[in-house]
């Protein structure tokens, strides 16, 4: 049954969809079957794995509101192994509508549910706020990654996600947990990024992932292309990154278990 993984965090420009594309891209790398779920109307998930939104037959959007299901919207991506339900910007308007709806917190957890058996992981990348399509995504979710910029302001904020995961873990899904906190733009020549990595280290402990993003062009780059790094430059730190990191997430399941 796939592990369902929401990648969240409301502050913008942290690197929550690079980290979504490539950690998705690397499981598949390793012969797991990857579903991504792209949750953000900005779409760049989506765009960021080749596919043009335009031409889709249905989106996250269409799912939400119930004129299509999951399966129905899930596309193949450029990438063997990795799937993709894309994004829209109709999505903007999908919380309204979402408002009528009972138990409006639940609907993408009852559309993941259709499908979950057929994929190893199941990660959705959550639009940089805390509205009620990221609290579907929180609900459907077993756990949660966070990833921090390494950089000055990046713990601020930090405790207002924390709430809203405490919140949806008393009132809507008990099984939540914080899969891990993940350090991203680290520049390693930069003594504030080992600071930052320190602070996060003496807070969260345990759940800060061992695995640090480096800032890398190659990374940068690679949307525009529309593959992840590890298509794009193989041997790039990016990529390598982002292979370590899959390879640590699949090995704390491993001991999980």
């Amino acid at each position: 049954m796939g592990k369902i993984i929401a990648i969240a965090n409301q502050k913008g420009g942290v690197g929550k969809t690079t980290t979504t594309i490539n950690l998705a891209a690397s499981l598949a790398a390793l012969d797991k079957k990857v579903l991504l779920i792209d949750a953000d109307p900005q779409a760049n998930a989506s765009s960021g794995l080749g596919l043009d939104i335009s031409a889709i037959k249905a989106s996250i959007y269409e799912c939400l509101i119930g004129e299509s299901t999951l399966r129905e919207a899930i596309e193949s991506s450029c990438v063997s192994g990795l799937d993709v339900v894309c994004s829209h910007i109709d999505l903007v308007g999908a919380e309204l509508e979402l408002l009528n709806i009972a138990n409006r917190e639940r609907v993408l957890l009852q559309l993941i549910d259709e499908v979950k058996q057929e994929y190893d992981y199941i990660l959705i990348d959550c639009s940089p706020s805390l509205g009620l399509i990221t609290v579907n995504a929180l609900t459907a979710a077993g756990s949660v990654i966070i990833p921090v910029q390494a950089e000055y302001f990046a713990l601020e904020g930090i405790s207002k996600l924390l709430n809203t995961i405490k919140l949806i873990k008393s009132r809507l899904n008990p099984a939540l947990e914080i899969e891990g906190f993940l350090l991203t733009m680290y520049d390693s020549r930069l003594r504030l990024g080992n600071q930052i990595y320190e602070e996060l280290k003496k807070h969260f402990r345990e759940l800060v992932f061992d695995t640090v993003i480096q800032r890398n062009i190659r990374l940068s780059e690679a949307p525009s292309h529309g593959v992840p790094v590890l298509m794009y430059d193989a041997h790039s730190k990016g990529a390598l990154n982002h292979m370590q990191l899959a390879k640590e997430l699949v090995s704390r399941e491993r001991k999980q278990k």
